[in-house]
């Protein structure tokens, strides 16, 4: 067995693997110490940054950064309640069919037990591997199990508890970022300089010795584990801090760091396995850096069929327990995979998890409309592959990052998959007046029979390369449902 060498084109041979492109959907646990406070992602770093909302929730709840800072909030974690068993029987009665752990955040906090950061989950707080707990819950059920890292930004990212208030009571008190005790958590990151708007500097530091660190990390994680997936919260560490991104051909060598870590990945598949079944996810959308493993778009997705497996990655609300947030209800979670399926994607859903290690009520209730909505139409989800177009209808899906508003599909609007000799059409809303009409199966196509998943076959009939199915008046689905045409 040849092993793969830390270059784009050894790793690029890699491919997806199959299990990836038949999974279709994974639940992810982003969970770990930032979840004490219940509001909101990015609390380890916005609670140093004076005047924000997670700045005056800390001073009024916890105290001071200077006094009670974020080295305070781990020590409350304690995930007392945290039952990954039963948690991933109701995942996969959900649809998932692979399942993500997150391993460590920007905060530099590890949810395993590290040799090399004290401030982990089995020494600091839970007193648990989480990681571990989570991956023997995955192997159960036979689920894929990944991890993902977030460390790759630290540095920069939590320069600001090195500031202090610039008004008030503490004006001038240096926030315990500046304890000389715990620089080895809070890191020695002066050099990226500091003002209290908060701007984030470059997200990937070219500090050399922290850059050896994340290498370490990523080590010992992938050692440990042998995850079957690895997502960077980024792109391929850390030739972004060099190559622009619209550069096609980045230089090989700011990569080096990254690939080495990929090439440890997929090494230990399949070493495992035989052959390599990881996949490994960043977000340069350059083919040039992707093609070491798979596209990942951060809570967006892609226009149209792309040729390679991507991944969209998505909340039911906000990436950490968030007290003020609005979750996506089930309908609008079942339309965006249907889209991101139909154009060769997958989804990965966070599910938010208290900080005791459970649900909330809302969000077993979204995961049991979705387990409804997979029971009826999961033989259209999982092995199909793109059909010939995407869809068709007059409704997109509106792209822009970081934006998922409910898309307001009509009558027209249907989105295509397709398995061995069937054609898979997900209806992305109601039809009107008794029938559906679908305007893509040209007259070529010989059509031997029209299914609705849930329910059984239809009469149709399709002339002049316009097909029409007579639909029951009662749906089996309330949204997205799924008719199965046979093609002789």
């Amino acid at each position: 067995m040849n092993k793969f060498e830390a270059n784009f084109n050894s790793l690029s041979e890699a491919g997806c693997p199959q299990w990836f492109r038949d999974a279709k959907f994974g639940i992810w646990s982003h969970w770990g110490a930032q979840s004490v406070p219940m509001y909101g992602d990015w609390y380890a770093r916005n609670m140093y940054i004076e005047g924000s909302p997670q700045y005056l929730y800390h001073v009024r709840h916890y105290g001071h950064p200077s006094k009670f800072g974020y080295k305070d909030i781990c020590a409350l974690w304690k995930a007392e309640n945290f039952d990954p068993d039963s948690l991933m029987e109701l995942y996969y009665k959900a649809g998932a069919r692979y399942f993500v752990a997150q391993a460590m955040h920007h905060d530099h906090f590890f949810n395993y037990p590290s040799k090399l950061n004290r401030m982990n989950s089995v020494q600091v707080g839970p007193m648990k591997d989480i990681c571990g707990l989570w991956q023997k819950a995955a192997q159960r059920l036979g689920l894929p199990f990944g991890l993902t890292e977030h460390l790759g930004a630290s540095f920069s990212w939590s320069r600001v508890n090195k500031g202090f208030d610039e008004y008030g009571p503490f004006k001038g008190v240096p926030y315990d970022g500046n304890d000389p005790a715990w620089q080895d958590f809070y890191f020695d990151n002066r050099e990226h300089g500091i003002n209290n708007k908060g701007e984030l500097y470059p997200w990937y530091t070219p500090n050399k010795n922290f850059q050896k660190y994340w290498l370490d990390v990523m080590r010992e994680l992938i050692d440990l584990y042998t995850p079957d997936l690895l997502y960077s919260d980024g792109a391929l560490p850390f030739g972004e801090i060099w190559a622009d991104a619209h550069i096609p051909n980045p230089d090989e060598a700011n990569y080096a760091l990254g690939l080495e870590a990929v090439a440890r990945l997929y090494n230990a598949s399949a070493a495992k396995y035989g052959k390599n079944q990881a996949v490994y996810t960043q977000k340069d959308r350059r083919s040039a850096v992707y093609r070491v493993g798979i596209l990942d778009i951060e809570k967006s997705q892609l226009p149209d069929i792309n040729p390679e497996p991507w991944q969209t990655d998505t909340c039911i609300g906000n990436w950490f327990y968030d007290v003020r947030q609005h979750y996506k209800h089930a309908d609008q979670i079942a339309e965006m995979l249907v889209d991101i399926i139909s154009k060769n994607g997958t989804m990965l859903l966070n599910v938010l998890q208290k900080p005791d290690g459970t649900i909330d009520d809302e969000a077993e209730f979204i995961l049991k409309e979705l387990a409804a909505w997979f029971k009826i139409n999961a033989e259209g989800v999982y092995g199909t592959r793109p059909w010939k177009i995407s869809g068709e209808g007059i409704t997109k899906v509106h792209i822009e990052g970081f934006r998922e508003d409910k898309t307001s599909w009509n009558e027209t609007d249907f989105r295509f998959v397709k398995k061995d000799n069937t054609v898979y059409a997900f209806m992305m809303s109601l039809p009107r007046g008794g029938a559906a009409v679908l305007r893509s199966f040209n007259e070529g196509e010989n059509i031997s029979a029209v299914r609705l998943l849930g329910l059984g076959n239809l009469e149709f009939k399709h002339e002049f390369g316009v097909l029409t199915v007579k639909m029951p008046e009662n749906m089996p689905s309330d949204f997205a449902n799924c008719i199965a045409i046979t093609l002789k």
